[in-house]
């Protein structure tokens, strides 16, 4: 049997641009990328804070040290820049790879700096 875990997330990003016109997928500054180890072409659910609207997509490293976080594509609809947003990756393991997994948490300020970086053990004794 496997069990999905939560990888890794970024927690409170602000979007700071939504492109209708675009194939698809998330724009992620590749310093946040790097620090939360989320990856490029990572499928991730993203959470809209504000709103409630919940997608999937892929992620896009965009340029490093601007804290830039774009939703792409049809997604755009969903979402306003401004807005907070929860950025999700999950994974499968097995049991024996699930009790040693920590997830890893980012979490943001309002200009999308990092304020809090570390780990969630999935462990009831953790």
């Amino acid at each position: 049997m496997l069990l999905t875990l939560l990888r890794a997330k970024i927690h409170g990003a602000v979007i700071t641009q939504a492109n209708r016109n675009y194939v698809g997928s998330i724009t992620i500054d590749r310093d946040l990328l790097r620090l939360s180890g989320l990856l490029p072409n990572e499928r991730v659910l993203v959470a809209d804070i504000h709103n409630g609207a919940r997608f999937e997509t892929y992620i896009l490293a965009g340029k490093a040290g601007t804290g830039v976080i774009g939703i792409n594509g049809a997604a755009a609809h969903l979402v306003k820049p401004g807005e907070p947003i929860i950025i999700m990756a999950f994974a499968e393991f097995t049991a024996e790879e699930a009790a040693r997994h920590e997830a890893r948490v980012l979490i943001l300020d309002s200009a999308n700096k990092p304020v809090k970086n570390f780990t969630i053990a999935s462990r009831w004794d953790a």
